[in-house]
């Protein structure tokens, strides 16, 4: 985005990115499945997810209008800001926060959960970022990356509408990209098996990503490997790995 275009008139331009991501833990017992919901929801909650979304808002440029953030009982947190490209007044209220863009809008949803069999809890991050004009989403993967511990990672990028240039000819999308690959850093990638499926004449770009390693011992509730008998280990290892080709192919392979 170093060169700006030079446009007529207003950019209407809707870029939307949605960011999904995953990440698996093995709870045996019913507490330790418990305990790890809980332990989502403490470290995931509203306040938390505020904070990064007012991140995300500088890093794109924007200004928040308005903050509206939620958190729910037994589990998961939603947090949406309404945003804006000029500096606009934002607010909070009580204990209720709304942010508004008057062009875009970035949400947030969490949903921890466990499956009733096998022992494996899973903690999802729905996030979408809608905006107009020059501002556009992607510069943030990185960061939204490492915020949060990513197995499988799913995103969605799209471009709609038209603006002009200063000749009048109409202009679908206003920054160049393949692969929303492009917009990742390499040290990121290289840490996960990653496809694509892109549909370049409607510009709409999708990537996911499944982590290669395993570390064990990141992916048990409070539990030490080293008190695991081999077996066990490679039994766990296998449920984990069962459970994230799943999610990341999005169908039932087992």
């Amino acid at each position: 985005m170093e060169n700006k275009l030079r446009l007529y008139g207003f950019n209407n331009l809707t870029k939307s990115l949605s960011f999904n991501i995953y990440d698996v833990c093995y709870a045996k017992t019913e507490r330790a499945q418990k305990d790890y919901v809980a332990y989502i929801g403490e470290q995931y909650n509203s306040e938390r997810l505020t904070n990064i979304l007012f991140h995300l808002t500088e890093m794109i440029g924007a200004t928040v209008l308005n903050v509206s953030k939620q958190d729910y009982e037994p589990q998961g947190a939603s947090v949406t800001f309404l945003i804006a490209e000029p500096s606009q007044l934002s607010q909070t209220s009580g204990e209720t926060v709304v942010a508004h863009l008057d062009k875009s809008h970035v949400t947030v949803h969490t949903y921890p959960e466990y499956h009733p069999d096998n022992a494996i809890a899973t903690f999802r991050v729905d996030i979408d970022v809608t905006t107009c004009g020059a501002i556009t989403p992607l510069s943030t993967l990185d960061y939204l990356i490492g915020s949060f511990d990513s197995d499988i990672i799913t995103m969605d990028y799209r471009v709609r509408g038209f603006t002009r240039n200063i000749d009048g000819k109409k202009l679908f999308i206003d920054h160049t990209i393949t692969s929303i690959q492009d917009y990742i850093n390499s040290e990121t990638l290289e840490k996960y098996d990653t496809i694509d499926i892109n549909m370049y004449q409607a510009n709409i770009f999708h990537t996911k990503m499944l982590i290669k390693e395993i570390d064990l011992q990141n992916y048990l509730f409070n539990a030490d490997v080293y008190e695991l008998p081999p077996k066990t280990r490679l039994q766990i290892n296998s449920l984990l790995r069962k459970e994230m080709i799943e999610i990341f192919s999005a169908m039932n392979v087992y």
